[in-house]
């Protein structure tokens, strides 16, 4: 345990920053981009079909299912904050009793996710912004999915609570296997066998079961603070108030970004069948921009939150400047790249010439913040590290909620169609802003905090 500290100790304070950031980031990358090919397979090989009124019905019903995760995800961060800590405070028991408490949690909720999708499909599908031409399609991928509700929160949920066990490797051996198996299954259920959406949504739960299996083989047989033992998620069936109040703020984010999609969904469904593709594909285009910042920032935040503690100004200083000339320069290329190659990148999801051009202009109006959104990233990062947990859960909620609900609807009246991609880069912009000015706020704290102690 000593070993494993000092080693802790000599990458967050002794190392070279960027020896250090590279160590971090890559590992959290990695697994970012693997989410980010799981999100993309499902759209691409629906898009080889031809049919675009298939690719919209995938990007209607997503929002659904962001906002049906939410549990997952309050369950799967918010358990794995409060194990670990419990763990820490050397006591095992009641470690794994969070943890079975977590596993049926996730199960429960989702059986009730699959009741509702099941029992009231079509109003769903019309606050979701489903037309007549892929109401049939976006009824037949979301039943799918829905049967498979509790293996879909099992997975995420599993995923996280893995890390409070010190498992970073069994988690991420255990997305790439779903991933993997996703992707190769897709081809053979949506092209193969001509199932269609149906088809991906076959390959999702397949592949998010294996995971799933792959989780409760590791919690069985290897962990040693997790269990799944009924009775010990029966010793504190109240805990599920505190771990879901932990994990609260990543959950009300998937709601409104699940929410924001819907509004978005419902605003496009007026421009027509090929709008909502359109917006679909260029979201699934450009989405690896914001996600690879994002993986550095959380990657690197056990270091800010260690330097922090140790009040380590300079440092702190350095890793903060290089880590905005990474996300920077990362951003500014990705964004080119994206803005450059729009007409392949979309041409992966969509054949249809009119619908394609569509979103080739979306591309270039949602990436145009995307050079700065590291330093969003950054600043939440900074803000939770520092312990600001109020703070952090304000500025998180602004980017996916706050303002780009109602910019969505602002942008959309003044500017139509492309309004409603300019509302993102709005958002982003504003959001950025304030994160940037709230994480300056706290490190001026930290540095009088300094003074005070030097006197």
């Amino acid at each position: 345990m000593n070993q494993e500290k000092s080693k802790s100790q000599e990458l967050f304070r002794d190392k070279p920053v960027w020896t250090a950031i590279f160590s971090m980031a890559i590992p959290s990358c990695i697994t970012i981009l693997v989410m980010v090919f799981y999100n993309m397979a499902d759209m691409f090989f629906i898009g080889q079909l031809g049919d675009t009124a298939q690719v919209a019905a995938v990007s209607v019903v997503g929002p659904v299912f962001s906002i049906v995760t939410a549990a997952a995800t309050m369950l799967g961060i918010g358990g794995c904050s409060v194990i670990a800590k419990t763990s820490g405070e050397g006591k095992i028991e009641g470690a794994k009793a969070y943890s079975s408490l977590c596993f049926y949690a996730a199960t429960i909720f989702g059986v009730i996710a699959a009741i509702v999708m099941l029992t009231a499909t079509k109003p769903i599908l019309g606050l979701l912004g489903a037309n007549d031409e892929i109401l049939v399609y976006a009824g037949d991928y979301m039943r799918t999915l829905a049967v498979g509700a509790p293996v879909l929160l099992l997975s995420t949920t599993l995923s996280a609570l893995l890390r409070a066990d010190g498992a970073i490797k069994e988690g991420l051996i255990g997305n790439m296997i779903g991933t993997v198996l996703n992707i190769v299954l897709d081809p053979i259920f949506i092209l193969g066998l001509h199932m269609g959406v149906v088809g991906a949504a076959i390959a999702t739960l397949i592949g998010n079961a294996v995971s799933t299996i792959f989780y409760i083989w590791f919690i069985l047989k290897k962990a040693q603070t997790l269990s799944i033992k009924p009775a010990l998620a029966l010793k504190k069936p109240t805990a599920i108030f505190h771990i879901t109040a932990v994990g609260l703020p990543n959950g009300i984010s998937s709601i409104l970004s699940g929410l924001a999609a819907t509004f978005s969904n419902n605003l496009l469904e007026n421009y027509g069948t090929n709008a909502l593709a359109a917006m679909g594909a260029a979201g699934k285009a450009t989405m690896i921009i914001t996600m690879i910042q994002m993986g550095i920032c959380m990657g690197v935040q056990p270091m800010l939150a260690y330097n922090y503690g140790a009040r380590d100004v300079a440092r702190l200083k350095e890793v903060m400047k290089k880590l905005s000339i990474l996300t920077f320069v990362l951003g500014l290329v990705a964004t080119l790249g994206c803005i450059f190659a729009r007409h392949a990148l979309i041409g992966m999801f969509l054949k249809d010439v009119a619908a394609q051009s569509m979103g080739e202009q979306l591309v270039v109006y949602l990436v145009l913040a995307s050079p700065i959104i590291g330093f969003y990233y950054l600043g939440t990062n900074f803000l939770q590290a520092s312990g600001n947990a109020m703070a952090a859960t304000v500025v998180s909620l602004l980017r996916q909620g706050a303002l780009l609900i109602p910019a969505v609807f602002i942008m959309d009246y003044f500017f139509g169609f492309l309004g409603i991609a300019l509302a993102h880069t709005l958002a982003d912009g504003i959001s950025t802003g304030i994160a940037v000015l709230a994480f300056y706020m706290q490190f001026k704290k930290l540095r009088n905090m300094k003074k005070v102690t030097e006197k």
